[in-house]
């Protein structure tokens, strides 16, 4: 169907994540082309336009008027996160693929509409989640499909910041975002423990969220100090959670912890035989071997050569936004399948839940 042909893309929101992410990376994928953006703010769209569409790139604000054009093959949805769940919907309806930036909806009742509407259409899905797409992260899952870690019983999804709260555009907005460093970075971590776990049967889970630094003014935040009155969401979050295999996962998100030791979409896991770790970029193996206990950390750099590290080949959202448009192409699986993306948000809901409860939430 798209035999030499490159696909045409619709980019829904000009923001933050599609300029530093979705409209750079796809920019190096020779199988598509950006041909239409759309953004509230009209300038945003003709500013993306230029930088990264064809010369005949159209812009618009109202997204609908994007999805009326039926020579657009592929949209991606890079808007607040409230409005993931029914533009999404929209532009699987009008007969697009889509890429979701995370996370897929606000709550799973929302994500539960893409993944139908997806399934109903015949469209493909996808959400955004590159961290799956980095060489640590590569390393970790071939580690586990090799049967290096045996059955992985314990796990940490960790995504902690010290004082680099999000504090332009809605980040802190509870009813634009459905909340804070949880659905934020928080998700990145869970995505990338529950795949390489490949373990998507939550059964139950105790969580906790904190309000504990909104209202301080002093905050020596990366990004300059917040709005006490703007800051609706969280400022941490914390779950345990326990899978129907009786494997067990700790989620530690925050935004501005008074930790020191502080990283980002980051896993630990433990299993029968081994255990791994992914901490920022770096990668450690640990097992036992001749009755001995070892450790190692891969060397993913391809460098050897004096005065030259290497070269990984392309980055890591470069990858994303390629095996996403070759899965179009050559109708394969995209890396996320939008059925695991469900799972992430289910379990950040059940985590909020319980927070809000005091209560134990069980899964269906």
């Amino acid at each position: 169907m798209y035999e030499g042909k490159k696909l045409r893309v619709g980019i829904i929101g000009c923001g933050g994540i599609a300029n530093g992410k979705h409209m750079p990376s796809l920019k190096n994928v020779k199988e598509c082309e950006m041909v239409a953006f759309c953004d509230l703010i009209i300038e945003r769209a003709e500013e993306a336009a230029k930088k990264y569409g064809t010369e005949e790139a159209k812009v618009y604000v109202d997204y609908k008027e994007l999805l009326a054009d039926e020579t657009i093959d592929v949209v991606h949805v890079c808007t607040p996160n409230r409005a993931h769940s029914f533009i999404t919907v929209d532009a699987l309806e009008a007969g697009c693929h889509v890429m979701c930036e995370k996370p897929m909806a606000i709550n799973s009742e929302e994500a539960l509409k893409m993944l139908e509407a997806a399934k109903r259409t015949g469209k493909k899905l996808t959400i955004g989640y590159q961290s799956r797409q980095t060489n640590a992260g590569q390393f970790l899952k071939n580690e586990a499909l090799a049967g290096t870690f045996g059955d992985i019983y314990y796990a940490r999804a960790i995504a902690l910041r010290r004082r680099a709260v999000p504090t332009w555009g809605v980040f802190l907005d509870k009813d634009e975002q459905g909340g804070g460093p949880l659905i934020d970075i928080g998700t990145h971590a869970l995505d990338l423990t529950l795949w390489i776990m490949d373990n998507y049967k939550p059964k139950y889970c105790v969580g906790t969220a904190y309000h504990a630094l909104n209202s301080q003014t002093e905050t020596a935040n990366s990004f300059g100090d917040w709005d006490p009155e703007k800051f609706t969401v969280e400022d941490c979050a914390f779950g345990f959670v326990v899978m129907e295999n009786g494997a067990t996962i700790s989620v530690e998100s925050s935004w501005a912890i008074n930790m020191l030791d502080t990283v980002e979409a980051s896993s630990i896991l433990c299993g029968t035989k081994g255990g791994g770790q992914k901490i920022v970029n770096d990668v450690r193996i640990n097992g036992i071997r001749q009755g001995r206990m070892y450790d190692y950390s891969p060397n993913l750099n391809s460098g050897g050569v004096a005065f030259y590290d290497g070269d990984n080949g392309d980055d890591h959202c470069v990858r994303e936004a390629r095996q996403w448009i070759l899965s179009i192409i050559n109708d394969t699986d995209s890396t996320v399948l939008p059925e695991q993306a469900y799972v992430v948000t289910r379990i950040l809901e059940g985590i909020y839940k319980s927070a809000e409860s005091g209560d134990i939430y069980y899964f269906d």
